[in-house]
């Protein structure tokens, strides 16, 4: 069936370009589709246009603030337009990484599950300012019994916009300042070493599927905001090979499902529903999950499209399961 479609991008987040590529992506494709597609470059205006176009059904394509915090969502419900993706109080919990452990171990009822996450400490940017917080980061060691090097990033927010790799004390306060430059909250957490890896998710509850493990492996370094931005500087292989994850072809197929069978835990503790992705380490022993995205990328080459061609669907055939699913709620 077809539909009038609001596809929602661009916005005033940090992650507005990224936004602007996967909303492009996103309307090239329902128009082949033959859906009306209204794009929207969201601004002030947005409500006001909203009213007058009466569309079915939106589409959200924005990432970073508004459109993975639950802004965008509770505007759409308090305005009953059906749209794709999770409802906002999930969002509102999804958008802050540091809620990660706390979501999974609540629906693990006290059973052991396929995946783990770095162990972490999360302090707002007042802790620092008004209670001397930066007075303590010798104690880190201690609290992160890995050591460094540590991650440090913004609590919230995507595109690996505000994290760096500190390897030394010397590094720790310049990159907690650019991480309290995106967000109120800085999250420093262990390095995890290992494949890199991404799972999108579709669906909701017990009916959610995993789409095949991206491997990502940017060609120096790690996959930083440039690398996101620039496919020439990193190789996507989907599925997972094999042999990233054991030498062994029946081990690696186990571990290929433990990996499938984290993404789906992590999706279902917070509630998802639709789409999400999920990304994660293999780091030799175990899955060490880093977050959840309920408004993955959806340019041509993110992941999120590249796990649909591996699985052996369309990304048309993908938006119009969605779309669906949302205008019959």
């Amino acid at each position: 069936m077809a539909y009038k479609i609001a596809v929602l991008m661009g916005g005033s987040s940090f992650e507005r370009e990224f936004s602007l590529e996967s909303g492009k992506h996103v309307l090239r494709t329902l128009e082949a589709e033959g859906h009306t597609v209204l794009p929207l470059d969201t601004s002030s205006s947005l409500v006001e246009v909203l009213r007058d176009a009466k569309p079915d059904v939106a589409f959200i394509a924005l990432h970073g603030g508004h459109g993975e915090d639950g802004t965008v969502q509770s505007l759409l419900e308090y305005l009953a337009i059906p749209f794709v993706g999770s409802p906002s109080r999930v969002c509102r919990t999804a958008w802050n990484k540091s809620m990660l452990p706390c979501m999974v171990l609540s629906r693990r009822k006290g059973a052991d599950g396929p995946s783990s996450w770095p162990n972490s400490i999360c302090l707002s940017a007042s802790s620092f300012k008004d209670l001397g917080a930066a007075t303590a980061l010798d104690l880190l060691p201690k609290r992160i019994p890995s050591g460094y090097p540590f991650a440090v990033l913004p609590a919230c927010g995507g595109s690996a916009m505000g994290v760096n790799k500190v390897e030394s004390f010397d590094e720790l306060a310049p990159a907690i300042l650019e991480a309290l430059s995106f967000d109120d909250e800085v999250l420093i957490e262990e390095w995890v070493s290992g494949v890199e890896l991404a799972v999108s998710v579709i669906g909701t509850a017990e009916d959610a599927r995993a789409l095949p493990p991206v491997e990502i492996c940017p060609h120096t370094g790690f996959f930083n905001t440039e690398v996101r931005l620039n496919s020439d500087l990193v190789d996507y292989y989907a599925p997972v090979r094999p042999q990233s994850l054991s030498p062994d072809e029946a081990e690696a197929a186990r571990i290929r499902t433990l990996i499938e069978d984290a993404a789906l835990e992590v999706h279902r503790s917070f509630g998802c529903r639709d789409l999400s992705r999920v990304d994660m380490y293999w780091d030799g022993q175990q899955v060490k999950v880093l977050e959840i995205n309920v408004s993955p990328g959806m340019a041509e080459f993110s992941l999120l499209p590249v796990a649909c061609k591996a699985a052996g669907t369309s990304f048309g055939a993908l938006l119009n399961e969605l779309l669906d699913q949302a205008v019959s709620r």
